[in-house]
């Protein structure tokens, strides 16, 4: 898989799961995550911006210039403008677990999208 190790963020209240909503994280979790190993690289703090029917845009900016250098979940539109891929298929699953399975599930797609851009070309 190209580009591994990927930076992984993670709302997290425990390190544990991925158990906290994006807009109520006070810090994400940052890892470095191959096919194989999940490293812990940092705890990034940030100011929550969800404050029930509103929500605070410059927690929000400086929220996404926080985890701009890792892919993560988020508000898919806002992250993917700064180049950052939500993912949200891991809800109250334990973080290493998930973050690894993400990992080889996207290598196993870009193996298979090889495969079929050599057979196009053979």
């Amino acid at each position: 898989m190209t580009g591994l190790p990927l930076k992984l963020a993670v709302a997290s209240k425990d390190g544990i799961s991925i158990n906290e909503h994006f807009g109520h994280a006070k810090v994400f979790h940052i890892n470095s995550v191959s096919e194989n190993q999940c490293l812990l690289l940092e705890q990034r703090q940030v100011e929550h911006y969800c404050h029930g029917n509103s929500g605070n845009q410059s927690a929000m900016a400086m929220i996404l210039q926080t985890i701009s250098d890792c892919h993560g979940d988020g508000p898919a539109e806002k992250l993917a403008a700064i180049g950052v891929q939500a993912i949200s298929d891991y809800a109250y699953e334990a973080v290493e677990a998930s973050l690894l399975d993400y990992v080889r599930i996207r290598a196993k797609k870009e193996m298979e999208k090889a495969d079929m851009n050599i057979k196009e070309r053979g």
